[in-house]
């Protein structure tokens, strides 16, 4: 199958994966005279941070993507595929994608990260990942038929587990959902469904360390972990999980939950695309990079956001798998390509830590930036205006700030809908695959 891009005089630079390196990258690049080939599975940008609002039914889908060609549109030097990519070939300079082969000038790997089982099984078959917009839409909908289900059951066993929600991981991930469902339970679904008790819903936040948000400062830890308890959220810390049937969640000391639901935000492991020397793949599946973010023993190939593993002095076990590491590598790969093309010295990356953050619900958030650390309303606030102003696209800003309001006043949103694929288009993609 032809990729059908045009050969012209400029060096071209294919990028894999469009998250938030990749596409900061294209867009850094264009203007120099580039020829810029993106390449995603997806012919949109997710914006990860706000994936629980989703699950949670706070946001559509739609707000927190954005299209790829509209992102582009009238650049007559980017070109965009959607292809899955299933072989670099170093020594041809071209990769394999289900369209066909792409040769390259430069290729960033810029593939982001994906779920970290730890290679518990059951968990991989019975738990729910959040690591893209499908798998929340797909959380979301479990969790309202789970609801639909209880209201129609007898058996009170069963409707229990039918509520109770099991999330493992207390990072900001597993934090934010757990505050996002407790709000839910305690404002939305009383009202939804007013012949259940929603008293006997439990959610429960599993973390193996002994405090929430590892990165993240003892204060920022020990206030999300009140304004959790507070909310109704029972935070088991320095708890392992074994094993999840999915029915039964059993952790290590014995201890067991029963839930339908478990949501699975605990760790997260590069995603690695074939014909990577496995010699330079490190721990968390990432692929080693020097100074500059080119892989070892390459001087065309790069890696940048969460799938490069970069040692430095300030970070020897590698930088945060965080968006601020991803735009920072991503702006500065920009600069350096621009200066290999013109024979100048490269740069080196050093990372500037703006600051963490995590909001556990309403007016409840704590944010840690280099001198200064805050928590409450002020902690929401900033939390929202940063991540409103990093979303890609004007009219994606306005719809989410729409729904942020609209929410805030009503503690309410009209986005419980459970959208299922039909039985016929299930079918039409099988014959397409």
């Amino acid at each position: 199958m032809p990729v059908n891009i045009p050969k012209t005089g400029q060096p071209r630079v294919v990028i894999i994966g469009a998250g938030f390196a990749g596409l900061k990258l294209a867009r850094k690049l264009y203007k120099h005279n580039f020829q810029v080939v993106l390449i995603d599975r997806n012919n949109y940008h997710q914006f990860q941070p706000l994936f629980y609002q989703v699950a949670t039914s706070g946001l559509e889908p739609s707000s927190i993507s954005f299209p790829l060609r509209k992102a582009f549109q009238n650049i007559e030097n980017v070109f965009i595929r959607i292809a899955e990519v299933k072989q670099i070939m170093t020594g041809e300079k071209m990769i394999d994608t289900t369209l066909g082969t792409v040769w390259y000038d430069y290729l960033v790997i810029a593939t982001g990260a994906t779920t970290n089982f730890f290679g518990m099984e059951s968990f991989s078959k019975n738990g729910i990942p959040m690591k893209s917009v499908s798998e929340a839409l797909y959380l979301r909908n479990t969790l309202l038929e789970n609801f639909e289900k209880a209201v129609t059951r007898t058996d009170k066993e069963e409707k229990r587990r039918l509520l109770n929600v099991v999330v493992v991981g207390g990072g900001p991930t597993g934090v934010e959902v757990s505050g996002a469902l407790a709000e839910m339970r305690k404002f939305v679904l009383p009202k939804d469904y007013p012949e259940m008790d929603f008293n006997n819903m439990t959610i429960t936040l599993v973390e193996a360390n002994t405090h929430l948000l590892h990165g993240m400062s003892e204060e920022a830890a020990s206030k999300a972990f009140d304004y959790l308890t507070d909310l109704g959220v029972e935070v088991k810390l320095n708890h392992k999980v074994l094993n999840y049937n999915g029915e039964v969640v059993e952790l290590e000391d014995k201890e067991n939950f029963q839930t339908n639901t478990l949501i699975w935000a605990a760790g997260v492991k590069g995603q690695m695309p074939g014909g990577v020397n496995p010699d330079i793949v490190v721990r968390g599946n990432r692929i080693k990079v020097n100074q500059f973010n080119q892989i070892e023993g390459e001087e065309n190939i790069f890696a940048i956001g969460d799938i490069a593993y970069m040692e430095t002095e300030a970070y020897p076990n590698g930088h945060p798998q965080v968006a601020q590491v991803a735009l920072q590598q991503a702006k500065l790969l920009a600069k350096n390509l621009l200066n290999i093309r013109d024979e100048k010295s490269l740069v080196a990356f050093k990372y500037n830590d703006k600051g963490s953050m995590a909001t556990v619900g309403r007016n409840r958030a704590v944010v840690d930036l280099p001198k200064l650390k805050f928590a409450g309303f002020p902690a929401w606030m900033v939390w929202m205006f940063v991540h409103l102003m990093s979303i890609v696209g004007v009219k994606n800003r306005l719809v989410i700030f729409i729904n942020w309001l609209w929410n805030y006043m009503t503690y309410d949103q009209s986005l419980r809908l459970i959208i299922r694929p039909s039985a016929k288009s299930v079918e039409w993609q099988k014959r397409k695959q």
